[in-house]
């Protein structure tokens, strides 16, 4: 007896030493991802100048960026579970505390379609994946609204990820939120299509809404990154869809609201781009 509750202690210590081992790994390699500095010098982007140019991008901003960094782009309390993490969304603006105060042209440019930032570091929950799709015309024109936002002052807290937070960074829960990672950096620049009521502009706008986040890489159904994400629904011709006229699927795009679905998002969309995405949806096989 004695012989078998010996090598029961061994068994169980090799155990707990071997999941020490795996657990510490996990949180190395997480603490790894985040600080790695990536060297990458984006493309040149035209900023205008001009009333509509930047009317235009106050209006994209609302689409892109309000629903993380708020209406006035000030920033956010974006995830606050000291346990796991504490991020905030950043302020954008050119106030107090606002990275607009001293984000270049190319700052901007690397935070948007590369996720990272002026000092190579990786952003954590970017949706730059999306974004990199973005055109010049249309970058151009965020960035030049967002040098010319109201500054709003706003101190946003240091970044914090707890212990479990790493570990579920590591084993992928938390999905990919570090675009840095999976974005091809050195790729030529994907075709931006003629804006229009056209499924190639909708094919577009779905790439840099991010509607793959949720429902799924074909679009046919997956799950959000999100703890207690209902499944992402099968939005091509096969699914619901489906069977929607073009006009249904615009007022349902402006009048419903979810805590998943970015709603609110879409409904600042003009009906010739939401008429684009059902086009594109339509299409689908």
């Amino acid at each position: 007896m004695r012989k078998i509750l010996k090598w029961i202690g061994i068994v169980l210590a090799a155990l707990v030493g071997l999941l020490f081992v795996v657990v510490a790994g996990l949180s190395i390699s997480s603490n790894s991802r985040l600080n790695k500095t990536y060297t990458i010098q984006p493309e040149a982007v035209e900023i205008p100048t001009d009333a509509a140019a930047i009317a235009e991008g106050e209006r994209l901003a609302s689409i892109y960026c309000a629903g993380c960094h708020g209406d006035n782009l000030g920033g956010t309390d974006f995830f606050n579970e000291p346990a796991i993490a504490v991020f905030d969304a950043s302020n954008l603006t050119t106030g107090s505390g606002g990275v607009g105060s001293y984000f270049t042209d190319e700052d901007w440019a690397r935070a948007i379609r590369h996720g990272v930032d002026p000092e190579g570091k990786p952003l954590f929950i970017m949706p730059s994946k999306d974004f990199y799709y973005f055109s010049d015309e249309d970058l151009g024109q965020i960035i030049a609204f967002l040098k010319a936002a109201p500054p709003v002052n706003n101190n946003a807290n240091d970044f914090q990820m707890g212990f479990m937070g790493r570990l579920l960074l590591a084993v992928g829960a938390f999905g990919d939120v570090v675009n840095a990672e999976t974005i091809n950096h050195t790729a030529a620049r994907p075709h931006a299509p003629v804006p229009g009521a056209s499924a190639e502009y909708g094919s577009y706008l779905v790439q840099t809404v991010g509607c793959s986040t949720c429902h799924g890489e074909n679009l046919t159904g997956g799950t959000g990154p999100e703890p207690g994400a209902p499944p992402g629904p099968d939005i091509t011709s096969t699914g619901n869809l489906g069977s929607w006229a073009e006009a249904d699927f615009i007022l349902q795009m402006r009048a419903r609201k979810s805590e998943f679905m970015p709603f609110e998002s879409l409904a600042k969309m003009s009906d010739e781009e939401l008429s684009a995405i059902y086009l594109y949806l339509q299409s689908l096989p």
